[in-house]
C-alpha cells in the first residue's frame, strides 16, 4: 500500500542530537516553515546521541590532549584546541537562549558543572603538558586552568586516582573547574518534545529506504512504516540526513556528486562502568589521559563523572571494537554495502593506510575483562572488578576520503557535506559531534540556504552573541558569555545536588 504525502518544506532524517538542533534552529529562524522528521527507532535520542552511547564530555577542549600537538620547533599548537572550544560555546549561547525563552527547562537535567583534567606519567609527557598548560593558560579562553606536579595537590584533585598509588615516576595534571557533563541523550528528547509543540511532525519507527531528486528539484523519499509495513513517499524541497552512521549510505543513494569518493569506517565503543555509590562518591571531574601508540584520537582512555537519571555513575574508557554495522541496531552487512565503484580504491588505500590502527582494534576486541581492568588500574590503583560492568556504547563511523595530497585519508572529526544547490546535506563523522552541534548545524543552514543568510542573522545574533565573531580576539565577551550561559543553565556549582 502505498500514500502520498503532500510536499513538506524539510524532512530530517533521524532524530538525534544533530537533528533536534537543527529542527530547533529553523524552527526559531522560519517559524512557518513545515518540518518532518522520520526516525526508525522508537523514539528520539536512541542511537549514538544517548546518553549511555557517548561519553558526555561537553568537549570544550580543556582536557583533551589530542587537540594540541607538539611542533618540529617545541612549541605547542592549540589552534584544534580553539576552534572546538568556541563551537561549545556556540552550542551554551544557544541551550541558554532556549532555557531563557522557556522553550527547554529544568537545565540541570542535561548540563552540570564538573571540572576537566588531563593527567600524565613520565618525565616526557609531563614536560609535554607543563608546555600546554604555559600555551593555554595564556590565551583568554582557557583562562583559570591550574597545573600541578605535587602528589598532595592532585590528592585533593581526584582521591580515586591518588589513592594506594605508587609514584615512580613523575606525574602531573592541569584542572579547569569551568568543565560541564552533558547528558545528550536528554537534551534531544528535550528538544524533539520542544518541536513537537511547533508542529513539527515527528514519526518514529519510519524507515528511509530510499531518495531521489523529482523533476522539480525537490526530494522523493520512500520511507517504510516499521509498525504496519506500508510504504509512503514523502518530497520535501530541504533533506537533512542526520542518521548517524547510517547517513552514509543514504547519501550514497542520494547520487550527488559531492558524494562521490567517500566511505565510512565502523569504530564501535566500550567502557568500563561503576555504580558503585562509595567509590563514585571519591570520583568529581573528567580525566583524560594519553593515548597509547596506534590508537585513533577517539580512544584517548578517561575517567568521567556522568550525571544520568539525576545519579552520579563512573566511566572509563573507551576500548575499541569492532563491528561492521554502521549503528547499534545496524545489519552486519553495512560496511560491505557501503562499497562502492566510486570509493573501492579510497577504501582500499585507507585500510593499506591504517594497518597499526587494524592491529590495534584486533588487539582491543580480544581483550579480557580482566585485561581491561588492569588498564582501568592505571588509572585507579585499587579498582576492583566487581565493582564494574562493561557497556557496549555507540557505534561511530569515521569518515574516509580522498584529500588533494592523499588518497583514502580517515577522518576524525564531523564533516558536513551538501549539494551545490543546497538542497541536501548530510552530517558524517564522530567526536567532537555532539558537543559541536550548534556549530555544524549553523554550517548546514549557511551552506544550504545563503540566500536567507542576511534576513536571518539578526536572529541567529539574538541566539547566539558571538555570531561570526571569533572569542578568541575579543576576552571581554568571553566574560560576557561564560557569566550568561553559567547563569541560563544553572551552571554555579554550590546549587547543585545531586544522589
Amino acid at each position: 500500500m502505498s500514500n502520498r504525502q503532500t510536499e513538506t518544506d524539510v524532512i530530517l532524517i533521524g532524530a538525534g542530537i544533530m537533528s533536534a538542533t537543527l529542527g530547533s534552529l529553523l524552527k526559531e529562524l522560519v517559524p512557518d516553515w513545515k518540518i518532518t522528521v522520520f526516525e526508525k527507532l522508537a523514539g528520539a535520542g536512541e542511537e549514538s546521541s544517548n546518553e549511555w552511547n557517548n561519553a558526555g564530555t561537553g568537549h570544550a577542549a580543556l582536557c583533551e590532549l589530542n587537540y594540541t600537538s607538539e611542533k618540529s620547533d617545541g612549541s605547542i599548537d592549540i589552534s584544534k584546541a580553539v576552534k572546538v572550544n568556541e563551537q561549545f560555546q556556540v552550542s551554551m549561547q544557544f541551550w541558554s537562549y532556549l532555557v531563557n525563552s522557556n522553550l527547554i527547562r529544568n537545565p540541570q537535567d542535561f548540563i552540570m558543572p564538573l571540572p576537566h583534567m588531563s593527567l600524565v606519567q613520565g618525565q616526557q609527557n609531563v614536560a609535554f603538558l607543563k608546555k600546554r598548560f604555559e600555551t593555554m593558560a595564556s590565551n583568554p579562553l582557557f583562562q583559570g586552568m591550574e597545573y600541578s606536579e605535587d602528589p598532595a595537590q592532585l590528592a585533593q584533585w581526584v582521591p580515586l586516582i591518588m589513592k594506594d598509588r605508587t609514584i615512580k615516576e613523575p606525574i602531573a595534571a592541569t584542572r579547569i573547574e569551568s568543565g560541564t557533563d552533558v547528558n545528550f541523550g536528554a537534551l534531544t528528547r528535550m528538544l524533539f518534545n520542544h518541536l513537537k509543540t511547533k508542529n513539527v511532525d515527528i514519526h518514529y519507527k519510519h524507515q528511509v529506504d530510499d531518495l531521489k531528486r523529482t523533476s522539480g528539484g525537490s526530494w522523493e523519499l520512500k520511507v517504510r512504516n516499521l509498525s504496519t509495513g506500508a510504504v509512503e513517499r514523502h518530497t520535501a524541497k530541504f533533506v537533512f540526513i542526520g542518521g548517524g552512521g547510517g547517513s552514509l549510505p543514504l547519501l550514497q543513494k542520494s547520487g550527488i556528486p559531492e558524494g562521490k569518493h567517500i566511505g565510512g569506517f565502523p569504530i564501535s565503543g566500550l567502557f568500563m562502568v561503576c555504580t558503585n555509590p562509595d567509590i563514585v562518591a571519591q570520583h568529581h571531574a573528567k580525566v583524560y589521559g594519553k593515548a597509547k601508540v596506534g590508537a585513533p584520537p577517539m580512544s584517548v582512555p578517561h575517567l568521567d563523572t556522568r550525571f544520568i537519571d539525576n545519579k552520579k555513575s563512573l566511566l572509563f574508557g573507551p576500548f575499541a571494537g569492532f563491528s561492521p554495522k554502521f549503528l547499534k541496531t545496524g545489519s552486519m552487512f553495512d560496511l560491505l554495502g557501503s562499497v562502492k565503484p566510486d570509493n573501492v580504491f579510497t577504501m582500499l588505500a585507507a585500510g593499506a593506510k591504517n594497518l597499526s590502527l587494524t592491529k590495534y582494534l584486533i588487539q582491543q576486541v580480544m581483550l579480557s575483562k580482566e585485561q581491561r581492568m588492569e588498564e582501568l588500574r592505571e588509572f585507579i590503583p585499587n579498582a576492583k572488578s566487581e565493582d564494574w560492568d562493561l557497556l557496549v556504547a555507540g557505534q561511530r563511523v569515521q569518515v574516509i576520503k580522498d584529500t588533494p595530497t592523499s588518497k583514502g585519508t580517515l577522518q576524525f572529526g564531523t564533516e558536513v557535506v551538501s549539494a551545490a544547490d543546497g538542497s541536501i546535506a548530510a552530517l558524517l563523522g564522530a567526536s567532537p559531534g555532539a558537543s559541536t552541534a550548534v556549530s555544524v548545524m549553523l554550517e548546514v543552514i549557511e551552506k544550504c540556504f545563503p540566500q536567507h543568510l542576511k534576513a536571518w542573522e539578526p536572529k541567529i545574533k539574538e541566539m547566539i552573541p558571538s555570531y561570526g565573531i571569533s572569542l578568541e580576539k575579543n576576552p571581554g565577551l568571553i566574560q560576557e558569555i561564560h557569566s550568561f550561559t553559567a547563569q541560563a543553565l544553572k551552571l554555579n556549582s554550590e546549587l547543585q545536588t545531586v544522589k
